[in-house]
């Protein structure tokens, strides 16, 4: 089977992850014009600071000089967390979503739109908003009947919300506000390190 870029990539930098208690999500390149770009997404349990993300910028940025696995063109390495609207499709994508609401299309095309409530390895226990004044209901969703789902973005969650990292899970601590931290390293052709790191919040 032959290796591609994006398995090389993974391959190099994925020990790194590993080693900061954090997952890697994604890895791909992308060319804009005569720019390239290596995106790297990943996520842990709690949320992704934006320290961890700076920490691993200059991690990716000293095995990527060391190693030629993006060749000798300039490119610009972009770290990031997921994403508010990234698509739910693993377990762990779940249980990282504990209490927040989510909308669920199911394999018999249904939709439906609830409170991740608890998680396990079958299925999700859901809490349904009442309508019309009604009292919210619990529902069962086995893990094999969710065909996708996304969390649906809310500027004012509860506070009691159950969930795995406490009310300010992601770091965001603005009241419901989901932040995602990012940092970003250009590598210049003419030079062995990266001579600008910028990180940020997006809100």
């Amino acid at each position: 089977m032959r290796t591609t870029q994006t398995d090389r990539l993974r391959e190099l930098l994925d020990p790194l992850v590993a080693g900061a208690g954090a997952e890697l999500e994604e890895v791909s390149v992308t060319t804009v014009g005569k720019r390239r770009q290596l995106l790297v997404v990943v996520d842990a349990d709690g949320g992704v600071s934006l320290d961890l993300i700076a920490e691993l910028t200059r991690e990716f940025s000293r095995v990527l000089d060391e190693s030629d696995a993006m060749g000798s063109a300039p490119y610009l390495l972009e770290v990031s967390s997921p994403g508010v609207d990234r698509p739910l499709s693993e377990p762990r994508h779940f249980r990282r979503a504990l209490g927040r609401m989510v909308r669920i299309k199911l394999v018999d095309g249904q939709e439906l739109t609830a409170r991740i409530t608890g998680i396990d390895d079958t299925g999700l226990d859901l809490q349904v908003p009442g309508v019309k004044g009604r009292r919210p209901t619990a529902r069962r969703v086995p893990l094999e009947q969710v065909a996708g789902a996304r969390v649906e973005v809310e500027f004012s969650r509860p506070t009691s919300e159950p969930s795995a990292s406490g009310p300010e899970a992601g770091g965001s601590g603005s009241g419901g506000q989901d932040a995602e931290p990012t940092a970003a390293a250009d590598h210049d052709d003419d030079m062995n390190a990266p001579h600008q790191d910028e990180e940020k919040e997006e809100a």
